[in-house]
């Protein structure tokens, strides 16, 4: 054993799953790595290059060509669409059950019940349709205003006169009775139950909530879990390895998404910086599961902005050249994706596509580790590599990487 590092290259796909026709035909031909390197022939990125980059893409460029050396595969997305937080779940071993589409008035009466019944004070505010809930004149309950509608539902609080631990109860309380993708439980120090009611929004005449940059819960002491439809932290590898005693270090969006007991846990979106902390870490840990989220690349592709895409794939490729001479024998890094965001493809969102898994670890050299059916294949492998349970879901491709 040793570390077993994931970079997470948040939405760098490398090409439309063979579903997209049925299930998302606005996705059809989209390669977010492809086009980029298309659009912008000058962009420079040779660790991703050597690591396998264009084997996972499947041809070559003028400029981009196949590694000898890498140890590759891809993979396809067994989840719903193309979503971060239930990439991130599977690649953690699980893959979350199809959730609903629902704006939150659609549940209100069943969520105000709940509520009720858990012992919260519970008021409403706005006109019918389009209400939110007030609990306990410290928090609100309402539709998520900043992802695709009817998807997710936000806990804003107030931490000021709310503990997170209660905070926490209160997402739970929610969760309980919905079946959207995520319940968003957040607060921030500093606000008032006025700053969140300020920021009210009504979208499209069915979409309620809080405007959640605009109330400032994030500018001072925000903390946030994300509680996902069907998913059970219980059988997740870092769950697994946190009672295992096996370290679990968690970088960037990773660390607000996935559920860990560890404490070692470095949230932001600074690319440079999260880079900083990622080699910290390995140079601290001797053993240990340790993942990074590159967010800002994700960020570029909802833009659509090929550019600042490019600027920050190769701040990364730089970044990760460095952390390879930190990596010891037994040792293995996977760069990877979570889905798509193809900023040429004619629209803001994720894009559903497979993913690269470029792997390295020292001293072996060309192997190939096939075209994986779901994410959840790196979470069973980490698990193995640890010589843990097995997660919920996945297959490890540990043994591929082994010399014969």
């Amino acid at each position: 054993m040793g570390r077993f590092v994931v970079i997470i290259l948040d939405s760098f796909g490398v090409g439309a799953m063979e579903d997209v026709k049925k299930v998302r035909p606005r996705d059809v031909g989209s390669s977010t790595a492809g086009h980029i390197l298309q659009k912008n022939e000058k962009v420079h990125l040779p660790t991703l290059e050597k690591l396998g980059l264009m084997n996972a893409l499947g041809y070559e460029t003028n400029y981009y060509k196949f590694s000898r050396e890498a140890n590759y595969g891809t993979s396809n997305l067994a989840h719903h669409g193309a979503d971060s937080f239930l990439g991130h779940q599977e690649i953690m071993g699980t893959t979350p059950k199809v959730p609903l589409i629902q704006p939150f008035n659609q549940k209100i009466d069943e969520v105000e019940e709940n509520l009720i019944k858990h012992g919260y004070k519970v008021r409403r505010v706005g006109e019918v349709g389009t209400q939110i809930l007030v609990v306990n004149e410290v928090a609100t309950v309402g539709d998520n205003l900043e992802t695709d509608y009817g998807q997710v539902y936000n806990v804003s609080a107030c931490l000021d006169c709310i503990s997170f631990e209660d905070l926490k109860e209160l997402g739970h309380a929610v969760r309980e009775v919905v079946q959207v993708s995520r319940v968003i439980t957040f607060g921030g120090h500093q606000i008032t139950l006025d700053n969140l009611l300020d920021a009210r929004e009504i979208k499209n005449d069915e979409i309620a909530g809080i405007d959640a940059p605009k109330s400032g819960v994030y500018n001072h002491g925000y903390q946030v879990v994300h509680l996902g439809y069907g998913i059970d932290k219980n059988v997740q590898t870092p769950t697994i390895l946190d009672r295992a005693g096996i370290t679990v270090s968690f970088l960037g969006k990773v660390a607000d998404i996935v559920q860990t007991e560890s404490k070692r846990l470095f949230p932001g979106v600074d690319s440079d910086k999260l880079f900083d902390e990622l080699i910290q870490e390995v140079k601290k840990v001797s053993n240990g599961f340790i993942a990074l989220n590159i967010q800002e690349t994700d960020l570029a592709g909802h833009a659509e902005d090929v550019e600042r895409y490019s600027d920050r794939l190769e701040l990364s490729d730089r970044r990760i050249n460095e952390l390879l001479q930190y990596l010891n024998k037994g040792d293995i890094l996977i760069v990877m994706a979570d889905h798509g965001n193809d900023p040429t493809i004619g629209h803001s969102n994720h894009t559903r596509e497979r993913v690269p898994l470029l792997i390295y670890t020292p001293d072996i050299h060309g192997k190939y580790v096939g075209e994986r059916e779901t994410l959840a294949d790196v979470g069973a492998t980490v698990a193995e590599y640890f010589s843990v349970s097995a997660p919920q879901n996945g297959e490890s491709f540990l043994k591929n990487l082994r010399t014969k």
